[in-house]
């Protein structure tokens, strides 16, 4: 099993403009991770608002149905210990695809969402 770990470094505060940095700078090599033929591809996104919660779980399941069978999950956060044992964690899932995780850490995000 090949897994891939895509990190997106900094996104815009404003929720439309780091959708479209994401989809711009971020998105191609994640489409080219997926053409490895890797397992599954984790994308790990810095923390944000409450208000980036929707693109981020669009940008999940979309990726993750163009990537079929190849399972994709973004997973946000700043705390290297806990990003870690997501990675680790769906490493070890192969049922969990097209989701996005919220972490604990210094996020700003709310997880109930």
């Amino acid at each position: 099993m090949t897994q891939r770990v895509l990190q997106t470094g900094e996104l815009p505060v404003i929720a439309l403009e780091a959708t479209m940095a994401f989809h711009s700078e971020h998105a191609e090599e994640a489409r080219r991770l997926i053409a490895t033929k890797c397992t599954s591809l984790v994308i790990i996104l810095p923390p944000a608002a409450h208000d980036h919660v929707d693109w981020r779980r669009a940008a999940a399941r979309d990726l993750a149905r163009l990537a079929a069978p190849t399972r994709v999950n973004l997973v946000a956060g700043d705390d290297r210990a806990t990003l870690d044992a997501a990675i680790a964690f769906l490493a070890a899932a192969p049922g969990i695809t097209g989701q996005y995780l919220p972490l604990g850490g210094h996020s700003t995000e709310d997880a109930s969402g």
